[in-house]
């Protein structure tokens, strides 16, 4: 590690809780990109179970309102 990433480092714990959230999401994203695994935050988690309780309560489209949509966005 060089030493301007140190002294930045150090600087970080008198940053306020705010900002160093913002730091460790940042950090995540790289490392992900970095590793190759994805991370969801806890929005994209709590998208997903939405969805997948929307699905369990059989609210789901159908054929027809999926062509549409592609039609709509030219996929």
């Amino acid at each position: 590690m060089n030493k301007k990433l140190e002294s930045l480092l150090e600087l970080v714990s008198t940053w306020p809780e705010e900002a160093q959230a913002e730091l460790m999401k940042s950090i995540a994203e790289i490392e992900s990109r970095r590793s190759g695994v994805y991370r969801l935050s806890d929005d994209e988690r709590d998208a997903i179970e939405e969805a997948l309780a929307g699905i369990d309560r059989g609210e789901i489209a159908t054929d027809e309102e999926m062509t549409a949509l592609f039609k709509r966005h030219g996929v």
